[in-house]
Parts: C-alpha cells; sequence; structure tokens
C-alpha cells in the first residue's frame, strides 16, 4: 500500500474510534439525539410504570426487536456475500476492475474488503447485543406491576431504562456500521475516494446527532419531559 493508503486508513480507524468520545463531548456543550433520548426513553419507562396495561410498551419495543432483527439478517447476507468475493479466488476479486476500481495487488485489494467485512461484523454483533438487551427489557415491562409508591416507580422506571437504553444504543451502533462499511468500500477506489467518504459519513452522522431537525425536536421534547425542579 502507498503512504496515502496508510494515512486514509488511519483517519478511517480515528474516525472509527473517535466518533463516541466526539459525540460524549459535544453532548455535554450543545446537546445530541442519542444523550437526549436517554431521557426521553428514561421517561417513556417512568409512564409505563404507572400503567395497568402494558400492551402499547411491549407493541413498541416488539417493533424495535423487528427492526434489529432485521438489520442483523441484512448484515449477515452482507458479510456473505462480501465473503464471497474474498474467498472466492484472484478471478473473483480481479473482477472488481470492470466496475472501475483502482488497479491494485490482490493481498492490498483482500485488506480493502477485509475493512468492509469488519464493519459489517461489528455491526452485526451490535445488533445481536441490542436484541438481546430489549428483549431484557421487554421481560421487565412484562414482570412490572402498577406501582402507587413514588420511590419503588421510580427506582424500576430507572432499572428499566438502565436496560433499554443500553440496548438502542447498541442498535444504533449498529446502524453506525453501515455508514463505515460504505466508506471503507469507497477505498476500492483509491484511498482519495476512502478519505473524502469517510469524512463525509463522519460529518453527516454528527450533523444528524446534533442539528437535524430530528435531533432539534427530540432536545425540545427533553426539556418538556424535564421535571420542573430540574429545569
Amino acid at each position: 500500500m502507498t503512504a496515502f493508503d496508510w494515512a486514509a486508513l488511519a483517519l478511517f480507524i480515528l474516525c472509527w474510534l473517535g466518533y463516541d468520545p466526539l459525540l460524549k463531548l459535544i453532548s455535554h456543550r450543545f446537546g445530541a439525539l442519542n444523550n437526549d433520548m436517554l431521557a426521553v426513553r428514561h421517561a417513556w419507562m417512568r409512564a409505563m410504570a404507572t400503567r395497568e396495561i402494558k400492551l402499547l410498551d411491549s407493541q413498541l419495543l416488539g417493533h424495535s426487536i423487528n427492526s434489529g432483527s432485521f438489520f442483523a439478517s441484512s448484515n449477515l447476507l452482507l458479510i456473505a456475500a462480501v465473503g464471497g468475493v474474498l474467498f472466492g479466488g484472484e478471478t473473483a476479486l480481479r473482477s472488481f476492475a470492470s466496475v472501475g476500481a483502482e488497479p491494485v495487488p490482490v493481498p492490498v485489494l483482500e485488506a480493502k474488503l477485509a475493512l468492509v467485512v469488519a464493519c459489517l461484523a461489528r455491526g452485526l454483533l451490535d445488533f445481536i447485543w441490542s436484541i438481546r438487551q430489549m428483549n431484557y427489557a421487554l421481560a421487565l415491562i412484562g414482570a412490572s406491576e402498577r406501582l402507587e409508591d413514588p420511590d419503588r416507580l421510580a427506582a424500576f422506571a430507572k432499572a428499566t431504562s438502565d436496560v433499554l437504553n443500553p440496548a438502542l444504543a447498541a442498535f444504533s451502533q449498529g446502524v453506525r456500521g453501515y455508514y463505515f462499511a460504505l466508506a471503507a468500500g469507497a477505498w476500492l477506489f483509491g484511498p482519495g475516494w476512502l478519505t473524502a467518504a469517510v469524512l463525509s459519513s463522519f460529518a453527516l452522522m454528527v450533523w444528524r446527532q446534533v442539528g437535524s431537525p430530528a435531533a432539534r425536536a427530540i432536545r425540545s421534547a427533553h426539556r418538556l419531559l424535564e421535571p420542573p425542579t430540574e429545569r
């Protein structure tokens, strides 16, 4: 690989590993969608604990589980497709030249495809863990009773949201894997494409967390859900 390839790969790894720390820093100063959703889900679990019938809550969470299962299945299919090319021999690898991929030695091409597989595999593991945690949260919803004592209600709502929030955080990490897999795929056309793709994906994800209409709306809802003493 050229020095430009190594530099582009280093930038990719920096963005991949640095996204979460940067988002936490931004959320403390300006707010971010994922951080606001923590409070929204906590409010949801507080409301759930006061309801006698939990059918609506279980249906909403069941929808999230179905979404996670869909993405996990899609990841598995994509891993199989890319892995089939990766282990399909030199002829399969060389077929990329017909679609405009940069002509490079086979080991370099294998490394580029391996990066795509790594992103998809990380996403698959995130989706699997997300589904498991959402099932735990669903069990807590099913086991809950209508709590009248405010202290018990608050404690149970926090316990349930402490399971649900990491579950949906893992779901978000799995979706993030698609962004990085697409950026990694751009490396097939050269290091310049990888650099542009990873910076574009990174900027898009940050904007969607901080400045998108959805992020602003959730931030407003978060403020409305706060108890008056916390405002």
